[in-house]
């Protein structure tokens, strides 16, 4: 499903150029639950940045379903977006006068699915992850754990193969954190394609596949 080959990425500092990946070589195949872990300044934000598509490689190919989009830009980019990954911050990104309902019907709007279509989709999306009873209320009436759980609905509504998931347990308590880690676990158990960038090493042990990545270069993992 997505093969990176030989991917770099250097950002120009005034006169300086800064290698933040080195030559990324990974394939996730269908169905994979990946967790990618490492320090602080490693390359993993960048690297998760090229894999959803919200930055694009200095050199090298990225594969997706086959469809090599290394030099993709804009509009391609953002369909392949809407259409492929839905993706899961730790910060929730929900916006706060809009209640879970209408967070979650936000992408569909975007792709001009008709109201009836909509209402459909984004009552069985909050469903799926227990918001039955949630759906009127707005962000501030929601707990950490229900807001994350509202983001993982808005990424499922389109009905994406991949999910991207930034540190999804970042803001949580225990509790809270674990419930959304079962749900990302049912979802892959689902068939759903999950890639998780972690420091929580819960999360890296539940995955079925840790790759670590240190000063720009998978170090441990990756096929």
């Amino acid at each position: 499903m997505i093969k990176l080959d030989r991917i770099t990425k250097t950002y120009q500092m005034g006169e300086i150029d800064l290698q933040v990946l080195k030559g990324i070589d990974l394939d996730i195949r269908q169905g994979d639950f990946v967790s990618i872990v490492g320090p602080s300044g490693s390359g993993k934000s960048t690297l998760m940045n090229i894999i959803g598509c919200l930055d694009t490689p200095t050199t090298g190919e990225y594969y997706l379903d086959g469809r090599e989009i290394s030099n993709y830009k804009g509009n391609e980019l953002a369909k392949i977006r809407n259409e492929k990954i839905g993706f899961i911050f730790q910060k929730f990104n929900l916006l706060p006068r809009l209640t879970a309902f209408e967070n979650v019907e936000l992408p569909l709007i975007y792709r001009g699915e008709k109201s009836s279509l909509r209402k459909e989709k984004v009552e069985e999306a909050l469903i799926s992850v227990g918001l039955k009873d949630r759906m009127r209320h707005n962000p501030t009436e929601l707990s950490g754990g229900q807001q994350q759980r509202v983001a993982i609905a808005r990424a499922l509504v389109g009905s994406p193969p991949i999910l991207l998931a930034d540190e999804p347990t970042g803001n949580l308590d225990t509790k809270s954190g674990s419930e959304v880690l079962r749900i990302i676990e049912r979802l892959n158990d689902e068939g759903k394609t999950i890639i998780v960038i972690t420091h929580d090493l819960e999360v890296a042990q539940v995955s079925k596949e840790k790759i670590t990545i240190r000063d720009g270069l998978i170090t441990e993992g990756g096929r």
